[in-house]
Parts: C-alpha cells; sequence; structure tokens
C-alpha cells in the first residue's frame, strides 16, 4: 500500500491507541495537518505550543497513556521544549511530533529551521530526525515504545517537510524492538528477605512514597503493607495519591514544604525505604544531615538512581509494584506502639500551629480557600496545580488518594503548567471533577488557554489565588533576604472580567464565607467557572510553611509562628540558629 509519510503519522498514531493530540498548526506541518478532518483523531487546538506540551501531560498523567503533541518547525518546535522538560523530569510519557523544513535545507539557516533535535537531546529519552519516508512507520512505533517502556519520558520526532510529502510502501511494524524492550530485573530472593527483615527488626521505620508508587498503581499494595508492619509513611509532592493523606498511618508530605511530622520522622528514623523516588534536594535538604540513624533500603525502575543523590545500605532495582506485592507476601504483623506514640505527640503539635486550627478572621488566608474545596467537593476531585505558593498550599491542604489524582509540575517546577494541565486531565476524564488551582503570577503564564477551554467546551474549575504578587519569592525576600521585595508585586487584571471576555462564568471572593458560596456557584456551572480569590497578604498566613531554607536540614525547619509571635523575628533566629 502506497502512503505518504502524513498519512503514516496517522496511521500509526490510531495504531497506537491515540483518540486525542494537542496542537497548532504552521507552514512545515501543514501537509500533517491537510489530512487531520479525515484523521479520526480528535485535535485540540491551543494558543501557544508550550500549552500543546503541558496539556498532552495532563492527559497522560491522568489517563495513563502516551501524550501526543503537535508544532511547526522553529519557535513552534522550540516552544515545546519547557513542556518536554517537564516531562522528562516527571517521567511522563509523551511524543512531540514537529514540522521541520525540507531536507534539502537543512542547515542553511532557512525559514523557521532550527535544530531542535539537538535542541532537546537532553530533555528526552530519545529523539528522532526522519529523512526517509520508508523509516517513519517504524520510528513512530519505536517512539510510542521508549516512552511507555521502563521509566517513561518523552520522545521527539522530528519531520521535515518534504518527508512528510513523500510516499513510500507502507506496512504496520508487527514486532516489537529489541532495542527498549530491555525487560525489568526481578530482585533476588534474598534481598526481598533482607529487606523483610530489617523491616521486622527496625524500631523506628518509615516508608517514603514517590511518583514510581502512583505510576505502578501500587497504592493498594503499599496500603496492605504498611498496615501489616505498622510502618507509616511519608510520600514526596509527585508521590501525592500513592498513599491516603487521610490514613492514620499517612504522614504526608515531606521535604522542604513537608509536613512537621514527616520531616521528623525521617530524622528520627532508623529504617528509610524509598520506594519509586529519587532522592530530589528538596526532599532531603542538607544531605549529610539526612535521616543521619537510618539504615536506608532503596527501591526504583531506574538503576541509575539508585545511591546517585544519597548512598544508600540496600539497593532493590525493580518495578515497584512487584517489589511491594512480594514484599506483602513475606512481610510479619508488627507492633510499634513506642514509634506510634512518638508520631502523635508530633502531630499534636503541628495541629496547633494550623491555620485552621485558629479563629476564622474576616480575611481570606489561602489554605482555607484549599479547604473548602476540599470540602466541598468532598475530596473527591482531579486536582491540578500551578507552581509556588499555591502548588504547596493544595499539597498541604487538599488530601488525595489514588482514585483522584493530583497533578502537578514537580522536577521542573514549571509556572504556567497548571490550566494547560488542566484541559489536558480533563480532557482524559470527562466525566471526572477537575480543578485548577493557580496563583496570579503562574495563571498568566499561560491564561490564553482560557480560549481552548471555552472552544473544547470543557467544564473545568478554575481557582486563581490572587495575593498581588509572585508569593514564594516574595515569601523568600521576607524570610532571607531582609525584607527587600524587588520585582514581586504584581499589577493584575480583573481576573472575573477576564474570565467574561471569554465567555466563562467567575466570581469572586475576599472572604471566607464568600468562598463557600463562589465555590458551590462555580460547582454547579454546567461549563467552565473561574473563582478569584483575594487572599492575604502580609503576616504568617500569607506563607508557606514549614519551609526548610536552603543548606538546612529536614529537622531545621522554620515552623509556622505561633500566634502573636513576630514572624520577622522568628525567621531570623532560626537563620542564627542555622549559622551556629
Amino acid at each position: 500500500m502506497r502512503r505518504t509519510g502524513a498519512q503514516i503519522v496517522w496511521d500509526m498514531l490510531r495504531r497506537e491507541g491515540v483518540g486525542v493530540v494537542f496542537g497548532m498548526p504552521g507552514g512545515s506541518i501543514m501537509p500533517i495537518y491537510d489530512l487531520l478532518e479525515k484523521s479520526g483523531v480528535r485535535h485540540v487546538l491551543v494558543r501557544h505550543e508550550q500549552a500543546a506540551a503541558h496539556a498532552a501531560d495532563g492527559f497522560a498523567r491522568v489517563s495513563g497513556k502516551v501524550g501526543v503533541a503537535l508544532a511547526t518547525s522553529g519557535p513552534g518546535a522550540t516552544n515545546l521544549t519547557t513542556g518536554i522538560a517537564t516531562a522528562m523530569l516527571d517521567s511522563i510519557p509523551l511524543v512531540c511530533i514537529t514540522g521541520q523544513v525540507p531536507t534539502s535545507l537543512i542547515g542553511s539557516d532557512a525559514f523557521q529551521e532550527a535544530d531542535i533535535t539537538g535542541i532537546t537531546l537532553p530533555i528526552t529519552k530519545h529523539n528522532y530526525l526522519v529523512t526517509d519516508v520508508a523509516d517513519l512507520a517504524s520510528v513512530m512505533h519505536e517512539a510510542f515504545l521508549i516512552a511507555q517502556s521502563g521509566r517513561p519520558g518523552p520522545v521527539l520526532i522530528d519531520l521535515p517537510k518534504d518527508v512528510q510529502a513523500a510516499e513510500t510502501e507502507f506496512a504496520f511494524p508487527n514486532r516489537p524492538f529489541a532495542s527498549v524492550q530491555r525487560a525489568v530485573p526481578e530482585p533476588e530472593d534474598e534481598t526481598l528477605r533482607d529487606v523483610v527483615k530489617r523491616l521486622t527488626r527496625a524500631e523506628r521505620p518509615v516508608f517514603l512514597a514517590g511518583h514510581g508508587v502512583v505510576r505502578a498503581g501500587a497504592s493498594a499494595s503499599l496500603v496492605a503493607l504498611a498496615e501489616r508492619s505498622s510502618v507509616p509513611v511519608a510520600t514526596t509532592l509527585l508521590g501525592k495519591g500513592a498513599f491516603p493523606d487521610r490514613h492514620p498511618l499517612a504522614l504526608g508530605m515531606m521535604g522542604m514544604h513537608g509536613s512537621p511530622v514527616a520531616n521528623r520522622a525521617i530524622q528520627a528514623a532508623d529504617l528509610l525505604v524509598a520506594l519509586g523516588m529519587r532522592f530530589d534536594d528538596r526532599v532531603t535538604g542538607r544531605l549529610d544531615h539526612y535521616a543521619p540513624g537510618a539504615v536506608k533500603v532503596h527501591v526504583d525502575l531506574d538503576a541509575a538512581e539508585i545511591g546517585k543523590n544519597v548512598p544508600v545500605d540496600l539497593s532493590v532495582v525493580g518495578e515497584v509494584g512487584a517489589v511491594l506485592r512480594r514484599l506483602l507476601d513475606s512481610a510479619e504483623p508488627v507492633e510499634r506502639a513506642a514509634w506510634s506514640k512518638r508520631l502523635a505527640a508530633w502531630r499534636t503539635d503541628a495541629a496547633l500551629r494550623d491555620v485552621l486550627g485558629r479563629p476564622e478572621p474576616t480575611s481570606l488566608a489561602a489554605p482555607r480557600v484549599i479547604d473548602a474545596i476540599w470540602q466541598e467537593t468532598e475530596g473527591k476531585a482531579v486536582v491540578v496545580t500551578d507552581v509556588g505558593q499555591n502548588q504547596m498550599w493544595a499539597a498541604q491542604y487538599y488530601p488525595s488518594d489514588a482514585e483522584h489524582p493530583f497533578v502537578t509540575s514537580g522536577g521542573l517546577g514549571t509556572m504556567g503548567f497548571g490550566l494547560p494541565a488542566g484541559i489536558g486531565a480533563q480532557i482524559a476524564a470527562p466525566d471526572e471533577e477537575v480543578w485548577v488551582i493557580a496563583g496570579d503570577g503562574g495563571f498568566q503564564m499561560n491564561v490564553q488557554e482560557l480560549a481552548t477551554v471555552v472552544q473544547e467546551d470543557l467544564p473545568l474549575r478554575i481557582a486563581v489565588i490572587n495575593n498581588g504578587s509572585l508569593g514564594m519569592v516574595r515569601q523568600w525576600q521576607e524570610m532571607f533576604f531582609g525584607g527587600r521585595y524587588a520585582a514581586t508585586r504584581l499589577v493584575n487584571p480583573d481576573f472575573v472580567q477576564l474570565a467574561a471576555a471569554y465567555g466563562i462564568a467567575a466570581w469572586r471572593a475576599r472572604t471566607p464565607e464568600a468562598a463557600l458560596a463562589a465555590i458551590s456557584s462555580a460547582r454547579a456551572q454546567r461549563g467552565p467557572a473561574l473563582v478569584e480569590f483575594q487572599t492575604t497578604r502580609q503576616g504568617d498566613e500569607a506563607n508557606v510553611y514549614p519551609i526548610v531554607p536552603s543548606e538546612a536540614a529536614l529537622d531545621e525547619m522554620i515552623r509556622r509562628p505561633e500566634p502573636g509571635r513576630d514572624l520577622q523575628r522568628a525567621s531570623c533566629r532560626n537563620a542564627r540558629g542555622r549559622a551556629r
């Protein structure tokens, strides 16, 4: 059968089970777009190519499938790179297809030419420049295999315009590529027996659950193992949902803005079992003071991650779900009354400083907004965040479980991620309630995608936390740079009127009572809805706590000041203590 390169692209996308792609057309990808109406694939037209990558990312995280983004050459392709890097660091399977100038012009600095394979080499699992249409079908098949095999990640295929138009004999590839079908090693029985033995003997063990547990769908196995062995569980930011946040053994999120209980438990532990996480610097704090008395066991699919950041005593290379099931088969029931009592005391201490435990003020603190969304949705929404204070508040105050994904940019910390990723998440789960939680700064980085929300008629709910600043940067300036607020104050539009200009129903809330009413109204809306929450801009309720300063240990976190205590003195005192 004779097919053009453009026809092969759509044939292969359908063959790989792709039902939706996100993109924007341009000159060098016109042959592919010329066949769009006959493709049988849904196309979501974004307003910026970066949003295409983020939307494909959000779709992949919620659906469990490969996300697909299309862009033209030059600026179209380079606009994808932030989204590609985001997916690479968070291990999200994407296939990005970019147009390229004709092969005869490559290297001539032609109009809208960019060496996108060179540019993306460090931020993709693999990439291709296809110069022979006869190779295209096998390249696309291999790209999808690479994106999903082993540790997932993004793959880019660059297609010159003449290759898209060229014809070749076409047949679907019918065999997997041995080069990418690498079998995941099975840990030896002796190694797993050693892990079980250490779990049984430990007095203060902690499980650390990362994104690998979420990607493996292994939450139920982790819960069963934790309950049988009486081991508390702390999660990474991307590990939210790996273990139910409301479970009695849940310690919450660990790290720079993690719960005091989780950070204290890690520092006091005599055994850490890390599951599908990479010991990122935001998780560990100061490395030479990290869990100093703990034996460290690291379970991960990617052998390159083991020992990369934190030296470990025992390594287990394998698929996290399979390892958990095997550990569960041989784990022994253990009671740890003394450890449980100690953790309970730390929980009580943490609750005394919590914003939600204070008398409700007339002003609106951001944690109360997140709690109100959680209360109104009964914890059953898919939450997609942007990056900054809004992200940390959402992680802290919206308890999650495996059934309701928590979607956020972890490794790259990409502002502007929330809205387009929310579009992808809503398309992946059309019958689910999806809330985008964004700050006023990050929201405006891809605010144009409100048009995409309307064009696709998505029932997306959007919460804009408006504190008139780049909040996380402002907080660091307040705490560590002498209150010198440089380039963080924002002059914002009227977000309610802005939403209305796109045809989106919107509300504004300035008090806790108004917040509840606005959330309820937004949830009752058939189409998209936006709520602007004008939140506290000064005082300790405008900051994220706890915070572990740079080069500090996890147990040197700055805690939320007790009511009436001066914030600046508390911060300075903590800083002096670290200096000593």
